[in-house]
């Protein structure tokens, strides 16, 4: 398995303005309106990002090369992050950054407890935060050498991608769902309206998350988010 961070390290060399050049991510998240960010983070740092939007797609990426950094969500659609870092912690060939994230901050315990070397709580918009998360889990061979400008930039992702993300609720609620289904309908919302800075959306999450546990009536939190997320798509609602 070719390992991409000795190979291109040697390649190109980390500036104080790019800390990161020379590395690739791998982002394993659902949420294309999350990723986006990563990728402008990316961007702005010298990193190459890859995306995966699942565990199937994470372990696709993975057979065929190492990348310098993963950062797992927590909640995928087809199983917990944690599971991921678990695997990633206990491969002979240690991926050197393993960071986990949520919107949710009590995500951070599992993500730590799964061997994780950090967390990231959603939204990430800080570049300074985003590089700092990185490059303090190096190894100390592989830490850039010199100043580095500690930037006060943040990021702003395309709402496109946060429109991607509404119709894939849509669409998802638009069928019967069962409990494991509803749950993450619930993660995901509620990750993607603190992004987007929606407490409207985060509530009506909330509300859905509260059914399922306690094995409630779900319709009507099902039928609030389905009049949220239409008028947000149709443009009648906020952003």
């Amino acid at each position: 398995m070719p390992d991409e961070l000795t190979t291109q390290m040697m390649a190109r060399k980390p500036t104080p303005e790019r800390p990161l050049l020379g590395l690739t991510v791998l982002v394993v998240e659902d949420s294309r309106f999350a990723c986006e960010a990563m990728r402008l983070l990316c961007l702005r740092s010298g990193a190459r990002i890859r995306r995966a939007d699942c565990l199937a797609s994470a372990h696709r990426h993975l057979a065929v090369y190492r990348p310098s950094a993963v950062i797992v969500d927590m909640g995928l659609p087809d199983g917990s992050g944690a599971d991921l870092i678990r695997e990633l912690v206990a491969s002979d060939q240690r991926v050197p950054v393993i960071l986990g994230t949520s919107g949710d901050s009590a995500a951070e315990t599992e993500a730590l407890a799964a061997g994780a070397d950090g967390f990231l709580e959603k939204p990430i918009t800080s570049l300074a935060s985003f590089q700092q998360a990185v490059l303090i889990h190096l190894p100390m061979e592989e830490q850039p050498g010199g100043p580095r400008v500690l930037s006060s930039d943040t990021v702003a992702p395309d709402l496109i991608a946060l429109r991607d993300d509404l119709s894939h609720v849509a669409s998802v609620i638009s069928h019967p769902m069962d409990a494991e289904q509803m749950e993450y309908v619930a993660q995901f919302l509620s990750s993607i309206a603190q992004s987007a800075g929606d407490s409207a959306l985060a509530d009506a999450a909330n509300t859905l998350q509260a059914a399922v546990l306690n094995r409630l009536p779900s319709r009507s939190a099902i039928g609030e988010i389905s009049d949220l997320v239409e008028t947000r798509l149709t443009g009648t609602g906020p952003f």
